[in-house]
């Protein structure tokens, strides 16, 4: 059958009048466009290349590659069709390849660039499987930009500004807005496990079941949208970003990841149930090349005040089993499900790029048979700290990086720093509200 008659179909069977058609942009950020179902079925969907080149604040960079601003094409993916819950009028969405006029894949969407680690994996006979984990805060509704966030009141009418962590008393304050989280999900096809309250005041945990990284990462992009929407509907805000609040803790996305053969086989586990060299080099990959693709995982200079609080983020590349103080954690597992959780990104991560990163980043430690450091025994959170401090050191190392040009491609990794300093020099062009209440006066 035919994709465009799957579309026909699905339209006709939900009485589908409009439908949104978008793709990931270098944040994560849904763009696109609206469009009637009937001109959907009939024409060829355009969309400028140069939203890849679009900074968080809506901004464009200059793109050698593209001086002209040209068209992509895009192409929907027929599984990614959903309905879109909260709105009044039936709507469905699509997700977006997106290719040249000579049909060829842009190599800078960055759903691309995760399909181009997958490929690498392929070629080796091996099928990466991952499970996220998405932090993020409930925030009280404001438009004072200078003001610190808050919590916002439950359903008891009162603020709760302690450390409830897996209270499930404190869950329950927010039941209405989990429990249509959960349905709209279920209308989507997200498939989310458990959730459960973390650190911070009304911050939030949800874990998702394990798949292919390209389910996955449309998964957890749809998944912002949707708490978001699912927010304002309960007259709230949700917030992904690393540390939202001051002296709290900050929102991670923590990535499950491992490997099988073509035979269902976990490449991490030798026959006798021990762990294998793979295993070993897939950690000492991530050691080695984790400071080189950090942008990634923290894109944004606030993404850096959320490793200040390291009691609550690991700052080292240390790994050890069942050890939450490391970066590199291995959790208790029989053999069959061995894995390695990266727990160094933040919330405010592309997933796409972000499970790329760190798919590359172990599929190079395999490659060149990478020895890890020893497995620490303890707390790692007094030892070094392992990663970069701020943006601009790690916009160098990623524009530096031999080993992300290979894996991610030069085109992307020059648009990607290019954009990331973009936004750096806007944010140092802010004078802050600490500036203007410390230094104001007194120097």
């Amino acid at each position: 059958v035919d994709d465009i008659d799957i579309f026909k179909s699905w339209f006709k069977e939900n009485n589908t009048q409009d439908i949104e058609v978008f793709v990931p942009d270098m944040a994560g950020i849904a763009r696109g466009k609206v469009i009637p179902t009937q001109k959907f079925c009939k024409a060829e969907i355009k969309m400028a290349e140069s939203v890849f080149g679009q900074t968080i604040s809506g901004n464009y960079i200059e793109d050698e590659n593209n001086p002209e601003d040209r068209d992509m094409i895009l192409k929907p993916d027929v599984s990614t069709l959903h309905p879109v819950p909260w709105l009044k009028e039936p709507t469905a969405s699509v997700i977006c390849d997106c290719l040249t006029k000579d049909n060829k894949p842009v190599e800078t969407s960055p759903r691309r660039i995760l399909h181009n680690i997958l490929k690498l994996y392929t070629e080796k006979g091996w099928k990466p499987i991952v499970a996220p984990e998405v932090e993020f805060y409930l925030i009280r509704p404001h438009s004072d930009f200078n003001a610190e966030v808050a919590p916002p009141k439950g359903r008891l009418g009162r603020t709760d500004t302690t450390k409830q962590p897996l209270s499930i008393d404190a869950m329950n304050d927010f039941d209405p807005f989990i429990n249509d989280v959960y349905a709209f999900c279920e209308k989507q096809d997200i498939h989310i496990d458990t959730l459960s309250q973390e650190m911070g005041p009304s911050q939030f945990e949800i874990n998702f079941l394990h798949d292919d990284p390209i389910s996955l990462a449309d998964q957890i992009f749809l998944f912002k949208r949707t708490v978001r929407e699912v927010a304002i509907l309960h007259e709230l805000h949700v917030t992904f970003l690393a540390r939202p609040i001051s002296k709290e803790a900050g929102s991670a996305l923590h990535i499950h990841q491992s490997v099988f053969d073509n035979k269902g086989k976990n490449i991490f586990s030798q026959s006798d149930g021990s762990s294998s060299k793979f295993f070993m080099h897939y950690i000492g990959g991530l050691q080695k090349y984790l400071p080189e693709a950090l942008l990634i995982f923290a894109p944004y200079p606030n993404s850096y005040r959320r490793f200040l609080s390291y009691y609550c983020s690991p700052v080292n590349l240390e790994w050890a089993i069942d050890n939450r103080t490391v970066g590199l954690r291995v959790p208790t597992s029989d053999p069959e499900n061995r894995r390695i959780e990266n727990r160094i990104a933040g919330s405010d991560v592309n997933p796409y790029l972000a499970l790329a990163a760190t798919l590359a980043c172990g599929y190079l430690g395999i490659i060149e048979k990478i020895d890890p450091r020893n497995p620490i025994e303890g707390s790692a959170y007094e030892l070094p700290f392992d990663l970069h401090r701020h943006v601009h050191a790690s916009i160098e190392a990623f524009h530096l990086s031999k080993a992300m040009r290979e894996v991610l491609g030069n085109e992307f990794v020059d648009l990607y720093t290019d954009l990331k300093e973009n936004e750096y020099r806007e944010f140092q062009e802010r004078i802050t509200p600490w500036e203007r209440e410390v230094l104001m006066l007194n120097v």
